[in-house]
């Protein structure tokens, strides 16, 4: 199983039009400056891992009112475990939306042909320009990767978003009107985050006036 290493019981933004609770996984291939979980990705050895088996009896809890699992991170389609977790989650009878930056296509279409997500929302940190994009993820990235993933969600029938979050510094307005224009509307959903200046993983990014 991957390693939990956070868990909130109630989340009302995380799914659209759901009540959903998250599981946080340790770990990311990213290092985006701005980033506000970044001891999930620095250091989650160090954080205090929750046993899948607590998971499953508070969840249980609160299946009244719940209506599905958010798993974050991190990134967690670096976990190997996770298509495992996934399954013994919709055993249970949850739904399941799955956080992700795109950059494990191979993870990713694993589990959409095994019918094990009822929703995705992928991060496209910015346009998909090789120096644009290295900024914003705090180094290189493969773009056949984050386009593999886009194009699998586009095609999957599956529910999902692609998600931006606005750092003054790194996105310009034309930035913002490009990145949209990459992405099948008719198909797809479109969400503009607010970046959140603080504790962030490069700290000069906290006096950052959004």
């Amino acid at each position: 199983m991957p390693l939990i290493k956070g868990f909130l019981e109630t989340s009302f933004i995380d799914w659209p039009g759901k009540l959903c609770a998250i599981l946080f996984v340790g770990g990311c291939n990213f290092r985006c400056p701005f980033c506000h979980n970044h001891p999930l990705v620095l250091a989650p050895e160090g954080m205090e891992t929750i046993a899948f088996a607590e998971i499953l009896s508070r969840l249980a809890a609160r299946k009244n009112w719940l209506a599905g699992v958010c798993i974050s991170g991190g990134e967690p389609t670096l976990s190997p475990g996770l298509p495992t977790m996934i399954a013994r989650l919709k055993a249970e009878g949850w739904a399941v939306k799955l956080d992700t930056n795109g950059t494990r296509p191979e993870v990713l279409s694993q589990l959409l042909a095994d019918n094990l997500l009822d929703m995705v929302a992928m991060d496209v940190k910015t346009v998909l320009e090789q120096e644009k994009y290295a900024h914003c993820a705090g180094g290189a990235v493969d773009l056949g990767a984050i386009r593999e993933s886009i194009d699998l969600l586009r095609d999957s029938g599956v529910p999902h978003e692609f998600r931006m979050t606005i750092v003054p510094s790194l996105h310009t307005e034309e930035d913002i009107v490009a990145w949209a224009q990459q992405f099948d509307r008719s198909s797809s959903r479109l969400t503009l985050q607010n970046f959140n200046p603080r504790t962030t993983l490069d700290v000069r990014y906290e006096n950052e006036v959004v």
